[in-house]
This record gives C-alpha cells, sequence and structure tokens, in this order.
C-alpha cells in the first residue's frame, strides 16, 4: 500500500501509520493533513469507534447537537453509531491523527480508491465519484453512512452495491488502487 495519499482535486494528504493488516485488526491509525474548507457530510459508522488527535491547527467536529473544536493536543473519540462530521474551517491546514478501532482494511481502501479516483480525474470538484456505482461501492466499503435526510439515499446505494459487485467493479477498483 501507498503509505502516503494525496488527492490532487481537495489537496487533502493521508498517511496509513498502520494498517489493520499490521495490527491483527486491532486498529487502523491515519495521519491526516486537511486542508482549509475540507470535511466530511455527516455520517456515522456501524462498525467502528474514530479517535479523532489535532497535532497542528483546529479541527472542528458536529455531533447532532454538539460543536467542538479541537486545537493541539485536544482528542475526541466518536463512538459507531453515532452522527458526525469533521471539518476545516479555519484558513490554514490542520494536521491530525484518526485511529479506527477495531481497524477496518475496507475504511483504508476507500480512501486509497477515492483518492485514486481524484488522481485519474474520476471525480467532481469535492472529490465525489462521477460515477454511481463507484461511490456506491466506495460508500458501502467505507462504511460511511449517510445520515438525516441523505439516509433516504441508502437503499439506492445497497441496489447501485449489488450491481457493482455483480459487474466486479469492488475488485477492478481494490486492484486498481489498493496496492498492498
Amino acid at each position: 500500500m501507498n503509505r502516503t495519499i494525496i488527492n490532487p482535486v481537495i489537496k487533502d494528504e493521508v498517511t496509513f501509520v498502520h494498517t489493520s493488516s499490521e495490527t491483527n485488526g486491532e486498529f487502523s491509525e491515519l495521519e491526516v493533513k486537511l486542508m482549509p474548507g475540507g470535511g466530511t457530510p455527516m455520517h456515522y459508522h456501524r462498525n467502528f469507534d474514530e479517535v479523532f488527535m489535532v497535532t497542528q491547527g483546529e479541527l472542528t467536529l458536529y455531533l447532532r447537537n454538539q460543536k467542538i473544536k479541537l486545537k493541539p493536543h485536544g482528542l475526541f473519540t466518536v463512538k459507531k453509531g453515532k452522527a458526525h462530521r469533521f471539518t476545516n474551517e479555519s484558513d490554514q491546514p490542520v494536521h491530525f491523527t484518526t485511529v479506527i478501532k477495531p481497524g477496518y482494511q475496507g475504511f483504508e481502501n476507500a480512501l486509497s480508491i477515492l483518492y485514486g479516483l481524484a488522481s485519474d480525474g474520476k471525480t467532481n470538484h469535492q472529490g465525489i465519484p462521477l460515477s454511481l456505482l463507484e461511490l456506491a461501492v466506495v460508500s458501502k466499503m467505507s462504511d460511511m453512512n449517510q445520515s438525516g435526510i441523505m439516509s433516504l439515499l441508502s437503499p439506492l446505494m445497497t441496489l447501485l452495491n449489488k450491481v457493482a459487485k455483480r459487474k466486479k467493479i469492488d475488485q477492478q477498483l481494490i486492484e486498481r488502487f489498493c496496492n498492498y
């Protein structure tokens, strides 16, 4: 696996410090450089907790009714099943470590695929795959489940993921972008 991946569209950078396979599934650890304005939509994970530790800058976490600003040495754990999103609301990059417990290879693969698709020009200006089948694969693989009104798209994403699996799109994406 390429230890550091860069998304040329949104300019974010992720370094795999420890992968799930290296820790016997105990955890995945990533160092992230998130550019100003970068972040994720509101989502939740069914299979793992996510720990955020800021090393430089300021990361903003949003939970259902809570806004948390993490500065250097700040730490926060989002338990599985809890809707959250994170963003960089500052004008400087934020550097943070995220630890996924237990480790989750699908999450690692999904990031590699997303950044690879961006490098190949197959995403929009926000880094979202242009192909709905590829988007469905990455969404399912990453265990990133939409919450709120966006959760209405879940049945469609499940159906599209099944179609993609039948066409072996998931395997093709892993072979192309997840070089272990």
